[in-house]
Protein backbone atom coordinates (compact mmCIF):
# COMPACT_ATOMS: atom_id res chain seq x y z
CA UNK A 1 0.00 0.00 0.00
CA UNK A 2 2.75 2.59 1.43
CA UNK A 3 4.92 1.77 -2.18
CA UNK A 4 1.51 2.26 -4.22
CA UNK A 5 0.98 6.00 -2.63
CA UNK A 6 4.56 6.27 -3.01
CA UNK A 7 4.07 5.91 -6.46
CA UNK A 8 0.75 8.08 -7.05
CA UNK A 9 3.18 11.05 -5.29
CA UNK A 10 5.95 10.56 -7.32
CA UNK A 11 3.58 10.63 -10.52
CA UNK A 12 1.83 13.35 -9.41
CA UNK A 13 5.25 15.33 -8.50
CA UNK A 14 6.70 14.47 -11.99
CA UNK A 15 3.72 15.65 -13.53
CA UNK A 16 3.45 18.99 -11.70
CA UNK A 17 7.59 19.25 -12.02
CA UNK A 18 7.00 18.80 -16.01
CA UNK A 19 4.13 21.50 -16.23
CA UNK A 20 6.02 24.06 -13.98
CA UNK A 21 9.40 23.66 -16.52
CA UNK A 22 6.26 23.96 -19.39
CA UNK A 23 4.79 26.95 -18.26
CA UNK A 24 8.55 28.69 -17.38
CA UNK A 25 9.70 27.60 -20.46
CA UNK A 26 6.80 29.65 -22.32
CA UNK A 27 6.91 32.41 -19.65
CA UNK A 28 11.17 33.00 -21.13
CA UNK A 29 10.15 32.77 -24.55
CA UNK A 30 7.65 35.55 -24.24
CA UNK A 31 10.05 37.76 -22.14
CA UNK A 32 8.56 37.22 -18.40
CA UNK A 33 11.46 37.18 -16.17
CA UNK A 34 11.55 37.37 -12.14
CA UNK A 35 12.49 40.29 -10.05
CA UNK A 36 14.65 40.21 -6.73
CA UNK A 37 16.79 42.58 -4.66
CA UNK A 38 14.93 45.57 -4.75
CA UNK A 39 16.50 48.50 -3.39
CA UNK A 40 14.58 50.71 -1.01
CA UNK A 41 16.48 54.17 -2.64
CA UNK A 42 13.84 53.77 -5.47
CA UNK A 43 11.58 55.67 -3.30
CA UNK A 44 13.83 58.12 -2.07
CA UNK A 45 11.91 61.73 -2.55
CA UNK A 46 14.67 64.23 -0.75
CA UNK A 47 15.81 66.37 -3.99
CA UNK A 48 13.22 64.69 -6.15
CA UNK A 49 12.46 67.31 -9.37
CA UNK A 50 12.69 69.56 -10.85
CA UNK A 51 9.04 69.85 -11.51
CA UNK A 52 8.72 73.04 -13.70
CA UNK A 53 4.79 74.53 -14.82
CA UNK A 54 4.04 77.28 -16.25
CA UNK A 55 1.82 79.63 -13.68
CA UNK A 56 1.27 82.41 -16.61
CA UNK A 57 2.33 83.72 -20.11
CA UNK A 58 5.02 85.14 -18.15
CA UNK A 59 6.27 83.27 -14.98
CA UNK A 60 7.65 79.54 -14.62
CA UNK A 61 7.20 78.04 -10.87
CA UNK A 62 10.03 75.54 -10.65
CA UNK A 63 9.72 72.83 -7.54
CA UNK A 64 12.00 70.43 -5.78
CA UNK A 65 10.84 67.91 -3.39
CA UNK A 66 12.76 67.97 0.16
CA UNK A 67 12.49 66.29 3.16
CA UNK A 68 11.56 62.57 4.20
CA UNK A 69 8.43 60.40 5.27
CA UNK A 70 9.76 60.23 8.97
CA UNK A 71 10.27 63.88 8.93
CA UNK A 72 7.73 65.09 6.24
CA UNK A 73 8.39 66.81 2.61
CA UNK A 74 7.92 70.09 1.37
CA UNK A 75 8.33 72.24 -1.68
CA UNK A 76 11.77 73.86 -2.63
CA UNK A 77 9.77 76.91 -5.08
CA UNK A 78 11.48 79.51 -7.24
CA UNK A 79 9.83 81.33 -9.63
CA UNK A 80 11.68 82.69 -12.92
CA UNK A 81 10.56 84.82 -15.75
CA UNK A 82 9.87 82.96 -18.62
CA UNK A 83 12.84 82.94 -21.26
CA UNK A 84 15.48 83.45 -18.45
CA UNK A 85 18.73 81.30 -18.70
CA UNK A 86 17.53 78.55 -15.47
CA UNK A 87 20.53 76.32 -14.25
CA UNK A 88 19.04 73.21 -13.09
CA UNK A 89 19.65 69.86 -11.67
CA UNK A 90 18.04 66.28 -11.52
CA UNK A 91 19.36 64.13 -8.85
CA UNK A 92 19.76 60.41 -9.11
CA UNK A 93 19.35 58.56 -5.53
CA UNK A 94 20.80 54.87 -6.62
CA UNK A 95 24.68 56.22 -7.38
CA UNK A 96 24.27 59.91 -5.62
CA UNK A 97 25.14 61.41 -9.16
CA UNK A 98 22.74 64.28 -10.77
CA UNK A 99 22.37 65.99 -14.32
CA UNK A 100 22.92 69.23 -15.14
CA UNK A 101 21.41 71.38 -17.85
CA UNK A 102 19.87 74.57 -18.71
CA UNK A 103 15.75 74.71 -18.36
CA UNK A 104 14.26 75.89 -21.62
CA UNK A 105 11.18 77.09 -21.34
CA UNK A 106 10.38 77.18 -25.57
CA UNK A 107 9.98 74.41 -27.52
CA UNK A 108 9.70 74.08 -31.62
CA UNK A 109 8.89 70.59 -33.65
CA UNK A 110 12.00 68.88 -35.27
CA UNK A 111 12.02 68.33 -38.99
CA UNK A 112 11.06 65.09 -40.21
CA UNK A 113 13.46 64.05 -42.49
CA UNK A 114 17.19 64.45 -42.61
CA UNK A 115 20.00 63.30 -45.13
CA UNK A 116 23.52 64.05 -43.81
CA UNK A 117 24.97 60.33 -43.85
CA UNK A 118 26.21 60.43 -40.70
CA UNK A 119 26.15 57.42 -38.25
CA UNK A 120 23.06 56.65 -36.23
CA UNK A 121 22.43 55.01 -33.02
CA UNK A 122 19.00 53.79 -31.88
CA UNK A 123 17.47 52.16 -29.22
CA UNK A 124 14.24 51.62 -27.68
CA UNK A 125 11.64 50.79 -24.49
CA UNK A 126 14.33 52.00 -22.08
CA UNK A 127 11.18 52.27 -19.66
CA UNK A 128 12.52 54.65 -17.48
CA UNK A 129 15.88 52.98 -16.62
CA UNK A 130 18.24 56.13 -16.44
CA UNK A 131 21.63 54.00 -15.25
CA UNK A 132 21.10 51.71 -17.65
CA UNK A 133 20.47 53.94 -20.35
CA UNK A 134 23.05 56.41 -18.98
CA UNK A 135 25.67 53.40 -18.95
CA UNK A 136 25.11 52.12 -22.61
CA UNK A 137 25.66 55.69 -23.76
CA UNK A 138 28.97 56.14 -21.94
CA UNK A 139 30.31 52.51 -23.25
CA UNK A 140 28.96 53.19 -27.15
CA UNK A 141 30.67 56.68 -27.02
CA UNK A 142 28.26 58.63 -27.48
CA UNK A 143 28.91 60.71 -24.24
CA UNK A 144 31.32 60.43 -21.94
CA UNK A 145 31.29 60.12 -18.17
CA UNK A 146 30.38 63.53 -17.37
CA UNK A 147 27.21 63.26 -19.93
CA UNK A 148 29.27 65.63 -22.49
CA UNK A 149 28.18 65.21 -25.94
CA UNK A 150 31.01 62.74 -27.72
CA UNK A 151 29.48 61.69 -30.70
CA UNK A 152 30.13 64.61 -33.03
CA UNK A 153 27.57 65.04 -35.87
CA UNK A 154 25.93 61.62 -35.66
CA UNK A 155 22.12 61.25 -34.59
CA UNK A 156 21.19 59.26 -31.58
CA UNK A 157 17.62 58.27 -32.07
CA UNK A 158 15.16 57.00 -29.20
CA UNK A 159 12.47 55.17 -30.29
CA UNK A 160 9.69 55.55 -28.26
CA UNK A 161 8.86 53.96 -24.78
CA UNK A 162 11.23 55.46 -22.43
CA UNK A 163 8.18 56.49 -19.53
CA UNK A 164 6.72 54.28 -17.41
CA UNK A 165 7.36 51.31 -15.72
CA UNK A 166 9.81 52.19 -13.28
CA UNK A 167 11.07 54.74 -10.44
CA UNK A 168 13.62 56.78 -12.59
CA UNK A 169 11.30 58.81 -15.37
CA UNK A 170 11.86 62.31 -14.59
CA UNK A 171 15.87 61.35 -14.46
CA UNK A 172 15.25 59.84 -18.03
CA UNK A 173 13.31 62.55 -19.15
CA UNK A 174 15.75 65.53 -18.12
CA UNK A 175 18.75 63.41 -19.34
CA UNK A 176 17.14 63.56 -22.70
CA UNK A 177 16.21 66.74 -22.07
CA UNK A 178 20.27 67.95 -21.76
CA UNK A 179 21.43 65.48 -24.02
CA UNK A 180 19.48 67.61 -27.15
CA UNK A 181 21.43 70.36 -25.59
CA UNK A 182 24.62 68.72 -25.78
CA UNK A 183 24.32 67.36 -29.30
CA UNK A 184 23.20 70.95 -30.71
CA UNK A 185 26.56 72.08 -29.40
CA UNK A 186 28.70 69.79 -30.96
CA UNK A 187 26.87 69.44 -34.32
CA UNK A 188 24.86 65.93 -33.76
CA UNK A 189 20.98 65.31 -33.05
CA UNK A 190 18.98 64.07 -30.61
CA UNK A 191 15.72 62.30 -31.78
CA UNK A 192 13.31 61.69 -29.47
CA UNK A 193 10.35 59.87 -31.52
CA UNK A 194 7.03 59.61 -29.10
CA UNK A 195 5.71 55.97 -27.89
CA UNK A 196 2.51 54.95 -26.65
CA UNK A 197 3.79 55.25 -23.40
CA UNK A 198 4.57 58.90 -23.90
CA UNK A 199 1.36 59.62 -25.53
CA UNK A 200 -0.46 57.59 -22.26
CA UNK A 201 1.18 60.09 -19.92
CA UNK A 202 0.46 63.28 -21.91
CA UNK A 203 -3.21 62.17 -22.35
CA UNK A 204 -3.35 61.28 -19.11
CA UNK A 205 -3.13 57.59 -18.92
CA UNK A 206 -0.88 56.91 -15.88
CA UNK A 207 -1.83 53.26 -14.92
CA UNK A 208 2.02 51.96 -16.35
CA UNK A 209 3.78 54.54 -13.91
CA UNK A 210 5.04 53.73 -10.51
CA UNK A 211 2.81 54.67 -7.35
CA UNK A 212 6.06 56.89 -6.82
CA UNK A 213 4.89 59.34 -9.33
CA UNK A 214 0.66 59.79 -7.60
CA UNK A 215 3.47 60.02 -4.13
CA UNK A 216 5.14 62.86 -6.30
CA UNK A 217 2.05 64.60 -7.80
CA UNK A 218 0.29 64.53 -4.32
CA UNK A 219 3.23 66.45 -2.92
CA UNK A 220 3.70 69.07 -5.16
CA UNK A 221 -0.56 69.28 -5.33
CA UNK A 222 -0.96 68.12 -8.62
CA UNK A 223 -2.92 65.50 -10.43
CA UNK A 224 -0.46 62.85 -11.68
CA UNK A 225 -1.74 64.08 -15.14
CA UNK A 226 -0.49 67.47 -14.39
CA UNK A 227 3.24 66.20 -14.53
CA UNK A 228 2.88 66.11 -18.05
CA UNK A 229 0.08 68.47 -19.35
CA UNK A 230 0.16 71.58 -21.50
CA UNK A 231 1.20 73.68 -18.45
CA UNK A 232 4.13 71.71 -17.23
CA UNK A 233 7.33 72.21 -19.21
CA UNK A 234 7.79 68.27 -19.45
CA UNK A 235 4.13 68.31 -21.35
CA UNK A 236 5.06 70.88 -23.62
CA UNK A 237 8.92 69.64 -24.88
CA UNK A 238 7.02 66.08 -25.01
CA UNK A 239 4.33 67.77 -27.64
CA UNK A 240 7.07 69.21 -29.45
CA UNK A 241 8.30 65.79 -30.38
CA UNK A 242 7.54 63.70 -33.63
CA UNK A 243 5.84 60.09 -33.91
CA UNK A 244 8.47 59.59 -37.21
CA UNK A 245 11.04 60.60 -38.84
CA UNK A 246 13.08 59.50 -41.73
CA UNK A 247 17.34 59.75 -41.41
CA UNK A 248 19.36 59.04 -44.30
CA UNK A 249 16.65 57.35 -46.00
CA UNK A 250 15.91 55.09 -42.70
CA UNK A 251 12.39 55.45 -40.99
CA UNK A 252 12.39 55.37 -36.95
CA UNK A 253 8.74 55.11 -35.29
CA UNK A 254 7.81 53.71 -32.26
CA UNK A 255 5.29 50.90 -33.60
CA UNK A 256 5.26 51.09 -37.21
CA UNK A 257 3.11 52.23 -40.34
CA UNK A 258 0.13 49.87 -41.47
CA UNK A 259 -0.30 48.77 -44.68
CA UNK A 260 -3.28 51.10 -45.44
CA UNK A 261 -1.16 54.42 -44.61
CA UNK A 262 -0.57 54.17 -48.44
CA UNK A 263 -4.34 55.29 -49.14
CA UNK A 264 -3.19 58.36 -46.66
CA UNK A 265 -2.42 61.39 -49.06
CA UNK A 266 0.13 63.14 -46.67
CA UNK A 267 3.52 63.82 -45.86
CA UNK A 268 5.54 62.57 -43.22
CA UNK A 269 5.47 66.67 -42.06
CA UNK A 270 1.44 66.57 -41.86
CA UNK A 271 1.28 63.12 -40.45
CA UNK A 272 3.56 64.80 -37.25
CA UNK A 273 1.47 67.28 -37.29
CA UNK A 274 -1.82 66.04 -37.41
CA UNK A 275 -0.69 63.16 -34.71
CA UNK A 276 0.56 66.31 -32.73
CA UNK A 277 -2.38 67.68 -32.56
CA UNK A 278 -4.07 64.78 -30.92
CA UNK A 279 -1.95 64.37 -28.39
CA UNK A 280 -4.00 65.55 -25.55
CA UNK A 281 -7.12 63.93 -26.36
CA UNK A 282 -6.27 60.40 -26.35
CA UNK A 283 -7.89 58.18 -29.42
CA UNK A 284 -11.58 59.60 -28.26
CA UNK A 285 -13.47 61.35 -29.56
CA UNK A 286 -12.41 59.48 -32.82
CA UNK A 287 -11.11 61.98 -35.55
CA UNK A 288 -14.07 62.16 -37.93
CA UNK A 289 -12.10 61.55 -41.50
CA UNK A 290 -11.73 57.44 -41.21
CA UNK A 291 -8.48 57.83 -42.55
CA UNK A 292 -6.83 59.76 -40.41
CA UNK A 293 -8.16 57.43 -37.55
CA UNK A 294 -5.81 55.06 -39.01
CA UNK A 295 -2.81 57.08 -37.57
CA UNK A 296 -3.89 57.30 -33.63
CA UNK A 297 -5.58 54.56 -33.41
CA UNK A 298 -4.43 52.19 -30.56
CA UNK A 299 -4.06 49.13 -32.25
CA UNK A 300 -3.06 50.46 -35.65
CA UNK A 301 -1.77 53.39 -35.45
CA UNK A 302 1.74 54.52 -35.59
CA UNK A 303 2.72 54.64 -32.19
CA UNK A 304 0.94 51.76 -31.20
CA UNK A 305 1.19 49.10 -34.49
CA UNK A 306 2.57 45.54 -33.90
CA UNK A 307 2.09 44.27 -37.40
CA UNK A 308 5.61 43.54 -38.54
CA UNK A 309 5.20 40.74 -35.77
CA UNK A 310 2.29 40.02 -34.58
CA UNK A 311 0.54 39.95 -38.48
CA UNK A 312 0.95 37.42 -41.25
CA UNK A 313 1.93 40.40 -43.59
CA UNK A 314 3.12 40.37 -47.36
CA UNK A 315 6.62 41.50 -48.27
CA UNK A 316 4.70 43.54 -50.50
CA UNK A 317 2.54 44.96 -47.83
CA UNK A 318 5.27 46.22 -45.77
CA UNK A 319 7.63 47.32 -48.49
CA UNK A 320 4.68 49.59 -49.99
CA UNK A 321 4.56 51.61 -47.00
CA UNK A 322 8.25 52.59 -47.23
CA UNK A 323 7.78 52.87 -50.95
CA UNK A 324 5.72 55.83 -49.92
CA UNK A 325 8.13 57.63 -48.12
CA UNK A 326 11.03 56.77 -50.20
CA UNK A 327 12.27 54.62 -47.41
CA UNK A 328 15.41 51.94 -47.67
CA UNK A 329 13.61 50.11 -44.53
CA UNK A 330 11.68 50.92 -41.04
CA UNK A 331 12.99 50.54 -37.34
CA UNK A 332 10.79 50.05 -34.36
CA UNK A 333 10.09 49.27 -31.18
CA UNK A 334 7.50 48.82 -28.88
CA UNK A 335 7.27 44.71 -29.57
CA UNK A 336 9.48 42.49 -27.89
CA UNK A 337 12.81 41.06 -29.32
CA UNK A 338 15.06 38.05 -28.03
CA UNK A 339 17.59 40.54 -29.71
CA UNK A 340 18.11 43.16 -32.44
CA UNK A 341 17.21 42.10 -35.21
CA UNK A 342 16.08 42.43 -39.17
CA UNK A 343 13.08 41.17 -40.58
CA UNK A 344 11.17 40.87 -43.94
CA UNK A 345 14.58 40.90 -46.08
CA UNK A 346 15.99 43.93 -43.94
CA UNK A 347 13.23 46.30 -44.68
CA UNK A 348 12.39 46.02 -40.50
CA UNK A 349 14.28 46.06 -37.81
CA UNK A 350 12.79 45.51 -34.03
CA UNK A 351 14.92 47.05 -31.68
CA UNK A 352 12.55 46.60 -28.16
CA UNK A 353 14.88 44.08 -26.32
CA UNK A 354 14.59 43.82 -22.24
CA UNK A 355 16.91 46.02 -20.46
CA UNK A 356 17.92 45.96 -17.05
CA UNK A 357 16.31 47.65 -14.33
CA UNK A 358 17.65 50.55 -12.00
CA UNK A 359 16.65 49.17 -8.46
CA UNK A 360 16.00 45.62 -8.95
CA UNK A 361 17.72 42.59 -10.50
CA UNK A 362 15.99 40.70 -12.98
CA UNK A 363 16.02 36.90 -13.65
CA UNK A 364 17.25 35.42 -16.02
CA UNK A 365 19.51 38.56 -16.49
CA UNK A 366 18.60 41.27 -18.97
CA UNK A 367 21.50 43.45 -20.97
CA UNK A 368 20.94 45.70 -23.28
CA UNK A 369 20.80 46.48 -27.31
CA UNK A 370 20.77 48.94 -29.60
CA UNK A 371 21.55 49.40 -33.25
CA UNK A 372 24.47 51.45 -35.13
CA UNK A 373 23.80 52.79 -38.65
CA UNK A 374 27.04 53.45 -40.40
CA UNK A 375 26.74 53.90 -43.68
CA UNK A 376 24.89 51.02 -45.11
CA UNK A 377 26.08 48.30 -42.35
CA UNK A 378 23.39 47.37 -39.38
CA UNK A 379 25.05 46.62 -35.94
CA UNK A 380 23.95 45.12 -32.94
CA UNK A 381 25.40 47.31 -30.28
CA UNK A 382 25.90 45.23 -27.14
CA UNK A 383 25.72 47.07 -23.23
CA UNK A 384 29.54 46.72 -22.46
CA UNK A 385 30.14 48.71 -26.18
CA UNK A 386 30.89 45.87 -28.39
CA UNK A 387 29.18 45.94 -32.01
CA UNK A 388 28.01 42.81 -34.07
CA UNK A 389 26.87 42.86 -37.87
CA UNK A 390 23.33 42.16 -38.41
Amino acid sequence: MKRRIFRYLKHVFSTLLVLALIAISFGLYHGASASYGHNPKRLTFHNEGPYAFYKNDSILSVNYIKGTKEEGFYLDQKEYPIGASISASCAFPLDSTRIDFNLKTSFTSPPSLYNDGNKILAISDIESGYKTFRDFLIRSQVIDQQLNWTFGKGHLVLVGDFMDRGFSTTQVLWFIFKLEQEAAKKGGQVHFIIGNHELKNMYGDYQAASLKYTFIASILGKSQANLYDEKSVLGRWLASKNVIESINGILFAHGGLHPDIVNIDMSLDEINAFVRSTYYTAPYPKPTKEETQLLVSSKKGICWYRGYFKDDLSQEEVEQPLAKFNAKAIVVGHTLQSKVKSHYKGKVIGIDVMHPKDYHKNWPNKTSEGLLIDGNTYYRVFDDGEKKAL
